[in-house]
């Protein structure tokens, strides 16, 4: 089958072949025949190394598709079941599930994202994050796939698998944005976008759009800010807005250290930062002991919009068919396997909100 394998991290493009086979399908693990996978800037992440990852490997994380075979003792799921991937599955029985907090279970997910996903010519390959959806079948585990209706096209079901869930989960799950509140969102995105939707639905007064990017910015304003600016001009737009108290809460969706101190500046005393961009663990950010306790800010980070992918996938689909989260328009463009690399470059230079890939 396709798949696009990075072969060394530091490499600008993947190596899109035809000659892969997936693992076999053992025990509570099932086949995935994906349908269409979107691409994240999580993956470019990864070929840069900010995400560690073990080499060769079968990029992609965010993928929907069909299950195709099922491993001895799976009853979640059966085969032609459609599905959501999750890259991070949780168990269900640990401490971090039991307790109301899945998306921090790493009881599958570290196991998973060291276990080889794929061969080529007899030498074994992962999948990125445990998964490895730019490929035209995976095998996962059962906890990591999540049953959708047939009728969600697949290329809406697979932004839900990251992205989306990512950034409206920061805002209704992590930070649980009030009605009424201002907010401001420094990125803008296919994250930053579903910040920007997320902080809508929960019903914030102003959302603030920040970016460099004139046309993110455009963008931002159709999927529900209320104001856009630069970074420049953000110190006056607070000030008309706020009185110059600062927002409400502040979403940070670059993933740079400068951008994480310029949120936490922007919300008010006693208001809430929260962190969504993936950083580098280089990347440092200094505080006072004396703001810290002063302010009363709360700065906080955000893993998988604090989902619980069980309900959480459901709760999106069920916004999106209430016509109350975009997810059609967040598609800009759908490429095949073929455009794999132009779709990483595109996003690389911030063409588009989100590609997808139909396989």
């Amino acid at each position: 089958m396709r798949a696009a394998i990075l072969r060394n991290i530091g490499d600008e493009t993947l190596d899109v072949v035809d000659d892969v086979e997936t693992v076999e399908t053992g025990p509570g693990l099932v086949k995935v025949a994906i349908r269409a996978t979107g691409v994240c800037h999580s993956d470019l992440s990864g070929m840069k190394g900010i995400v560690p990852q073990p080499t060769p490997a079968v990029l992609g994380h965010e993928g929907a598709g069909e299950i195709v075979e099922v491993g001895e003792g799976v009853t979640s799921v059966a085969v032609g079941d459609h599905v959501v991937v999750s890259w991070v599955p949780p168990c269900g029985s640990c401490s971090y599930c039991i307790g109301g907090q899945p998306n921090l279970c790493m009881t599958i997910m570290f196991t998973s994202a060291v276990t080889p996903r794929f061969v080529q010519g007899g030498e074994q390959v992962g999948g990125f994050a445990g998964t490895g959806t730019f490929a035209e079948e995976v095998v996962l585990p059962a906890e990591g796939v999540i049953k959708i209706d047939d009728d969600v096209p697949f290329e809406i079901a697979s932004l839900i698998g990251c992205g989306v869930m990512t950034g409206v989960g920061a805002a209704i799950n992590t930070a649980q944005v009030q009605p009424g509140s201002s907010v401001v969102v420094f990125g803008c995105g296919g994250v930053g976008i579903s910040v920007i939707q997320g902080a809508r639905i929960a019903g914030a007064a102003e959302i603030v759009a920040v970016d460099l990017v004139e046309s993110k910015r455009e963008d931002a304003k159709r999927f529900g800010a209320t104001h856009a600016c630069a970074p420049d001009e953000l110190d006056a737009l607070k000030a008309q807005l706020t009185a110059n108290e600062g927002f409400d809460y502040g979403f940070e969706v670059v993933g740079l250290g400068r951008t994480i101190r310029a949120t936490y500046d922007a919300v008010r005393r006693g208001g809430t930062a929260v962190i969504v961009g993936m950083g580098a663990e280089t990347d440092k950010i200094e505080f006072s002991a004396w703001e810290l306790f002063f302010s009363e800010k709360t700065l906080k980070g955000t893993f998988y919009g604090s989902a619980d992918v069980r309900r959480d996938f459901h709760r999106l689909l069920r916004l999106w068919r209430a016509g109350r989260l975009d997810l059609e328009g967040m598609v800009s463009q759908t490429l095949g396997m073929e455009d794999i690399n132009r779709a990483l470059t595109d996003m690389q230079e911030g063409k588009v909100i989100r590609t997808v890939i139909k396989l």
